[in-house]
């Protein structure tokens, strides 16, 4: 339990957590100003339908800001958190010491991970926050409107905000563990990075073609915007499902691979 408090103490002591959990929260600030300005404007503008709901609730700010970070944003800082698991304590030369004390390589890797999936929750939870409260300060809030047509009120909506930070949450744990994995290949922490940033990029892009529809079932990211089950009433369970069973797959692969490497790795620093 020492090592995990400290692995997160230090996790969410850095200067670099801090300033991508600031780049998460410019989302919904920057979409919520945006709107306002363009609201303001009498000539219009446009735009994407869904940001007009924005102006009659601003509760669909955090939604919104969301479904904007998903794809790109939340996988880009998990991949910084996942890639500098291992291969940032060997760059700085003190994986060795941590191995030292009697924790053990997979009590180690156990911990790196948890720390690693406290930062997408933690990440998420910045987005939906900051999402509800700059929009409830930038336009009225209300009884919120779902995709079924049904209409819910203030509690009923953060009830599904709450599930919606779990889904999300859940959802980038398989790409933790694709992290730590790649993690233990280097003592390079840029480039374990960089892979896993990569690689979300590369399963979106493979997710959208036509040609590869046998592979979408298996990549992690196929159910990473498959939540609008939990948008409608009565809810609907059965997408959260599905991604959590995927995201335990990946985990436990992505996981063993990474003790295996480990478990024979010469640590030099």
């Amino acid at each position: 339990m020492a090592l995990l408090v400290s692995e997160i103490t230090v996790l969410f002591r850095r200067r670099r957590t801090w300033a991508m959990l600031a780049a998460l929260a410019a989302v919904p600030l920057l979409i919520a100003v945006a709107v306002r300005l363009s609201s303001d404007d009498e000539s219009g503008g446009g735009g994407p339908p869904f940001l007009s709901s924005i102006t009659e609730n601003g509760l669909f700010v955090a939604i919104t800001a969301l479904t904007v970070a998903i794809p790109l944003f939340l996988p880009l800082t998990v991949g910084v958190v996942a890639g500098d698991t291992i291969a940032g304590e060997a760059s700085l030369g003190t994986l060795r010491y941590l191995l030292v004390a009697p924790a053990g390589r997979i009590r180690l890797l156990v911990v790196k991970y948890i720390g690693a999936a406290a930062f997408c929750l933690v990440a998420t939870l910045v987005v939906v926050l900051v999402g509800v409260a700059i929009g409830a300060a930038l336009f009225p809030i209300g009884p919120v409107t779902l995709l079924s047509g049904d209409t819910v009120g203030v509690g009923g909506y953060a009830l599904r905000c709450l599930l919606l930070t779990a889904y999300v949450t859940v959802s980038l744990c398989g790409l933790s563990a694709i992290g730590l994995f790649i993690s233990t290949l280097t003592t390079v922490p840029v480039g374990a990075m960089a892979a896993t940033s990569v690689l979300a990029v590369v399963a979106q892009i493979v997710g959208a073609l036509p040609q590869l529809a046998w592979l979408h079932p298996w990549l992690f990211s196929q159910y990473w915007l498959d939540f609008a089950g939990l948008l409608t009433e009565p809810l609907s369970l059965a997408s959260f499902g599905d991604n959590a069973l995927l995201q335990l797959g990946y985990v436990a692969v992505f996981g063993a691979l990474a003790y295996g490497r480990f478990a024979t790795k010469d640590i030099l620093s």
